[in-house]
């Protein structure tokens, strides 16, 4: 039974590692971010972040789409406009942590060592 339990939680240990393994990659466009960051504000009409982008309409809807596909943002039609807002409010305040540890480095003078 012991067993039994732990290759339970031991599937559900893999099968989260695979979805953060998914979201980060998801995370790993500045692009992605910044709209991330501007929906961690308030849920957005694609053409407001078409505008505070500035990228095309099909970058746009490239990146959202892999954005749902990893199920961190939720898009809902409303007539002819497309809502955008994040799926997993979560988002917001791993965003946060990862930029506030960033400017912390900053902060200390670490460099990036590519």
């Amino acid at each position: 039974m012991a067993t039994s339990r732990n290759r339970d939680r031991s599937a559900i240990e893999t099968e989260i590692f695979e979805r953060q393994a998914r979201i980060c990659k998801a995370f790993a466009n500045p692009t992605r971010l910044q709209i991330l960051d501007l929906l961690g504000k308030r849920a957005s009409l694609a053409s407001e972040l078409l505008e505070a982008l500035g990228i095309s309409k099909a970058n746009l809807s490239q990146h959202v789409a892999l954005l749902r596909t990893a199920g961190i943002v939720g898009t809902k039609r409303q007539g002819r406009n497309v809502l955008v807002s994040l799926a997993m409010p979560e988002v917001r305040d791993a965003c946060h942590l990862i930029r506030k540890v960033l400017r912390a480095q900053i902060r200390n003078g670490q460099r990036l060592k590519v």
